[in-house]
Parts: structure tokens; sequence; C-alpha cells
């Protein structure tokens, strides 16, 4: 009788330095004593394997020492339900490269300064919100019309994005931008990758200036939960069914809630409490772990 093998080890690389080599892959499936060959979902970049846990031992643990310092990204899961019905991702060096306020603090001369407090937030060292307003405050004056400068010359989509949200769209999922930053960021950028809809804060304007506010309440930590939760309410799905990223400490309870929460490129309290990180790759990486292949990608 065939054994049925109950979970899956993805291993991912970036796609722009591929280093998963034939060799590598089944030694991770030795070591996995797995019951079935590896799956190629990308040459090179991404495979599957099949295998059943034994007891007592941390598989993706194990994996990862057994690979040493390739980089490659692991992503131990069940093999059943790993497509999801929703999506929700940070926006802040996640979906794109860099962090909008700290780019507006540049455009005053105060990126420094301003860089600093969004790093202490972002690692949890200082609350989300009271961060926020003291950042937002030091921005007073700004023209509104420096933002679409900065979408236009300082914004970058991270690799593999696009076609994370809309290969997800094509096969029914709905996803949601849910940030922390500002709907005069979040509405370009949602619209561009291809978001569904989108959710942050608002700056005061006052005659087509930032008056140097947000509104409130803020989108924080608890906001993005309370999204997950309402959507994943509205569409009648399971836990299991939902995938969420992110890099900040205002992620952890989404990602904690979502069926699959994916830390990406993160600070270290948050790769350490997530499901699943990405360390290596790029986005992309989130369909190979839903077992996508890349003949399937929308790009």
């Amino acid at each position: 009788m065939t054994e049925t093998l109950t979970h899956v080890a993805t291993l991912i690389t970036n796609p722009a330095t591929p280093v998963l080599s034939q060799d590598l892959v089944e030694a991770a499936a030795r070591h996995l004593g797995a019951g079935s060959a590896p799956v190629w979902l990308d040459e090179g970049v991404a495979a599957d394997i099949p295998f059943s846990p034994r007891e007592g031992v941390d598989a993706a643990a194990s994996l990862r020492e057994a690979l040493g310092d390739a980089p490659v990204d692991i992503v131990v899961q069940p093999r059943a339900g790993r497509r999801k019905r929703l999506f929700l991702a940070d926006m802040d060096s996640t979906m794109i490269g860099q962090e909008c306020i700290d780019e507006l603090a540049d455009m005053v001369g105060l990126k420094a300064q301003v860089s600093a407090i969004t790093e202490r937030a972002m690692r949890g060292e200082l609350p989300f919100e009271p961060a926020l307003r003291e950042r937002v405050a030091l921005l007073g004056g700004l023209p509104v019309s420096a933002i679409d400068r900065i979408i236009a010359e300082r914004i970058t989509l991270t690799p593999g994005g696009t076609a994370l949200v809309r290969t997800m769209r094509a096969q029914g999922a709905y996803t949601c931008l849910v940030s922390g930053g500002f709907t005069l960021f979040t509405g370009p950028i949602a619209s561009r990758i291809g978001f569904h809809e989108h959710r942050s804060n608002r700056l005061v304007e006052e005659n087509g200036i930032l008056a140097g506010r947000v509104e409130e309440p803020i989108l924080g930590r608890e906001a993005k939960l309370a999204t997950l939760r309402e959507l994943r309410a509205r569409f009648n799905l399971a836990d299991s069914e939902t995938l969420a990223v992110g890099d900040g400490a205002n992620d952890l309870a989404m990602l904690g809630e979502a069926g699959l929460g994916v830390a990406f490129h993160a600070k270290p309290a948050v790769a350490a409490a997530a499901h699943a990180r990405i360390d290596h790759g790029d986005l992309s990486a989130l369909l190979y772990l839903q077992g996508y292949r890349r003949d399937e990608f929308v790009d």
C-alpha cells in the first residue's frame, strides 16, 4: 500500500540568482526521507519535496542545517489546502522596496531622523501609532504634489509582486493591500500591481499642503488584523484559506492569524514569529509555496 505523504517542503531561491541544482534538491529529499521524487516548480528556482514528518523532528530546521549557508528559503507545510483564496499584503518594504514616509522626509531634509524612527517602529521597539504621529508631524508644509514625484521617481515594485497578485486573482482569490502608510501612495500602487482594494491611513491636507497630521484612528497592527478577519468573514473562508505577508512588527498579528503568514525579508522578531519566512527569494516565492508552477504565473 502506497504511503500518503502529508507534507511538502518547498525550496526556493531568488530567480535573479537561481542556485537550486538537481543534486541539492535530491540531497534534501534524501535528508527528509521523502517517499517520492521532488517536483520542479521552476527549474533552478523552486522545487517541492513531498514527505511525511518523522515524530519529534523539526523538518524545516533539520533541512536548514543540512543545506548549510546555501541561499535557499525552506517552507514546510501540509500538502492539503496550499492554494489560498484571500491575500493580504503590507506595502512598504514588502510590495515596494521603500518606506514611503522616509522618502517624504527626504524631501524636507529629514530622512535620517525619520528613518531611524521607522526602523525602531518596524522592529517593535516603539509603539506604531505614536511613532507614526511623530514622523508625520515633521512633514507639515510639504506640498501634496511631492507624492506624485516620489511615486514616479523613487518607488520601485518588489520583483514578483505583480505576478503574485495577478496570478492569485486569476485563480479566484481576493487581494487587499493593507498598510500603515498612506492612501496617497496605496491607491496608485495597488492599482498598478492589481489589488482588488487598498486600506491605509489618510494624511490631513490643507489647500494642497500636508498639515503634519494623520486622520484618526490610525491603521496599525490591530486594524490589519481586523481587516483580515472582516474579509475572511465576508467571503466565508476558513482560517486555512488565507495568506498574509509583511516585514514589520505591525504585521505580526495579521501574520499570526492567517492560515499562512509569511515574513518577507523581515525584521528579526517578525521572521522568528511567522509561520514561514522568505529571506532570499522575491515575492514570486509566495506562488511557489502555494504549489504554482512558473508556467502558471500571470505576469
